[in-house]
């Protein structure tokens, strides 16, 4: 009997002890795909998160805690991330940064506005996300509608007069098709080919075959980079020269190393600017610190993107001095103007949505850089 009371009492001070130190964390919450084929992205995501709050534990901390990053893995997966959401909404966190593609996030929405967290996606564009009118959820990356607008421009720009538009059926890229062949018809732009391949196959030469027999004088791909670089790769070794231009989602270095630099080469993509384009203070001193951390810059404006989830999240909470969440929301909704991000000024509608255009166009030279357009 002594034996088994002393066990309860340890049992309950180890309780209280955990109850202590979480106490005194100001616990952040990131989603990101650790793993899968977007694994590059999530593990930058956390790499800025991780340097970021070491950055504001340094400087006292957050209303007098330290904060803490608790990280888990969507894998890229609607269902991993429906897991990895209801785990975090169990871990007394304040807000979560993430997650990266629209239909991962989407399938996390829900959990978070029932749990009442505030959620900060940094790579989830397509529109339906803010169409919900969930309180809690936010986005530092802009929406498809305007991304749409910058493509079907970039499109009538390089002169193309029939396109072909490849998707791959997931929320974002399906919602970035729909909304570039509506703006692209009403400028009489003739679409001669509008279908969806599968992710994560590893041969597309008879798509590729079946919309070359479109002969169409340009394709718009609003997939993801990896299939991207397979197309690229592919089309070339078949001989087909037509140009490719990419949604945002496209935007990542390996794209190239799956391509190839010659089979790249002139590929146009849309994406918020690259964080070697970044011309704030703010985003100066990041790309810096983050160099000395890493030992190599930053790839992914999506990884950077999360930054600005984190650093909207802390300016809500020091300006609050709470982390009630609904205090927390109407801060980011109403007060948070302007305010100076790593990637721009930002400022929330009602919606949640960023505002102001965001979007730029760039090209893959020779060497497999990536150069901002004019």
């Amino acid at each position: 009997m002594i034996r088994k009371a002393l066990f309860l009492f340890v049992a309950v001070c180890m309780a209280f002890a955990v109850q202590s130190v979480s106490a005194d964390t100001v616990k952040i919450g990131l989603m990101g795909p650790m793993t899968g084929p977007w694994a590059s992205e999530g593990q930058e995501m956390k790499q800025v998160l991780d340097l970021l709050a070491e950055d504001v534990n340094e400087n006292g901390g957050l209303i007098g805690k330290k904060v803490e990053i608790i990280a888990q893995d969507d894998a890229g997966d609607p269902r991993q991330a429906s897991l990895a959401a209801n785990r975090l909404s169990t871990m007394d966190i304040v807000a979560v940064v993430g997650t990266y593609g629209s239909s991962i996030t989407e399938a996390t929405q829900n959990i978070y506005d029932e749990s009442q967290i505030i959620q900060v996606a940094n790579g989830s564009t397509a529109i339906r996300l803010t169409e919900k009118g969930l309180k809690y959820f936010f986005r530092t990356c802009p929406r498809d509608d305007e991304q749409g607008r910058v493509g079907a421009q970039t499109i009538k720009d390089l002169g193309f007069k029939k396109v072909a538009i490849l998707h791959d059926n997931t929320s974002y890229a399906k919602g970035l098709a729909d909304e570039a062949k509506a703006l692209l018809e009403k400028d009489n732009i003739s679409i001669v080919f509008y279908e969806a391949l599968t992710p994560g196959e590893r041969d597309y030469n008879a798509i590729l075959t079946k919309m070359k027999s479109s002969k169409p004088d340009g394709v718009f791909f609003t997939g993801y980079y990896p299939e991207a670089g397979l197309l690229l790769r592919q089309k070339s070794e078949m001989g087909w020269n037509v140009p490719f231009i990419g949604g945002d989602a496209t935007n990542h270095p390996d794209l190239v190393k799956i391509a190839g630099k010659k089979s790249a080469e002139g590929f146009y993509f849309l994406t918020a600017p690259l964080p070697k384009d970044l011309d704030t203070p703010e985003a100066k001193k990041f790309v810096a610190d983050f160099q000395k951390k890493y030992e190599a810059p930053p790839n992914s404006i999506y990884a950077v993107l999360s930054g600005d989830g984190f650093r909207v999240i802390v300016e809500a909470i020091k300006s609050t001095k709470s982390t009630d969440p609904d205090k927390l929301a109407d801060f980011l909704h109403k007060k948070l103007t302007d305010f100076p991000g790593l990637t721009g000024k930002i400022s929330f509608n009602d919606k949640g949505d960023r505002i102001g255009e965001v979007y730029r166009v760039y090209r893959v030279d020779g060497e497999g850089n990536f150069v901002l357009q004019p």
